[in-house]
C-alpha cells in the first residue's frame, strides 16, 4: 500500500502565493511521474503540472509562469509553488503518482485525498 498526503492548502488573496506538498509513504521502491491535478466545484478534474523521476517538468497552459512543480526523491515528496494566484485557481488540489512498490512487477497509480485552495479577497 501507498499513501499520498497533501498539505499546504488554505485561503489566500488574489496575487498571493501558496506552496503545496505531497508526501508519499508505504512500500515504495521507486516513484515515476508525480502530478498535480485540481477540481473546481461543478467542473471536471484537470491536470495542472507534473514531474518525472528525472526532474523534467510540464505545465498546463493556464499555470505556466505562475506555478512551479518540484520534487525531492529522497523524501518521496512533490511540491507545487503557486504564485500570482487568481480566483479561478480555487479548487481542491490532488496529488497523483505512479509508484513501483516492493514485491510488485507493475507500477500502480495512487491519488491523495486533496487539499483545498481558495483564492478570494
Amino acid at each position: 500500500q501507498v499513501q499520498l498526503v497533501e498539505s499546504g492548502g488554505g485561503l489566500v488573496q488574489p496575487g498571493g502565493s501558496l506552496r503545496l506538498s505531497c508526501a508519499a509513504s508505504g512500500s515504495i521502491f521507486r516513484i515515476n511521474a508525480m502530478n498535480w491535478y485540481r477540481q473546481a466545484p461543478g467542473k471536471q478534474r484537470e491536470w495542472v503540472a507534473g514531474t518525472t523521476s528525472g526532474g523534467s517538468t510540464n505545465y498546463a497552459d493556464f499555470v505556466k509562469g505562475r506555478f512551479t512543480v518540484s520534487r525531492d526523491n529522497a523524501k518521496n515528496t512533490v511540491y507545487l509553488q503557486m504564485n500570482s494566484l487568481k480566483p479561478e485557481d480555487t479548487a481542491v488540489y490532488y496529488c497523483n503518482a505512479d509508484v513501483h512498490e516492493y514485491a510488485r512487477v507493475s507500477p500502480r497509480n495512487w491519488w491523495g485525498q486533496g487539499t483545498q485552495v481558495t483564492v478570494s479577497s
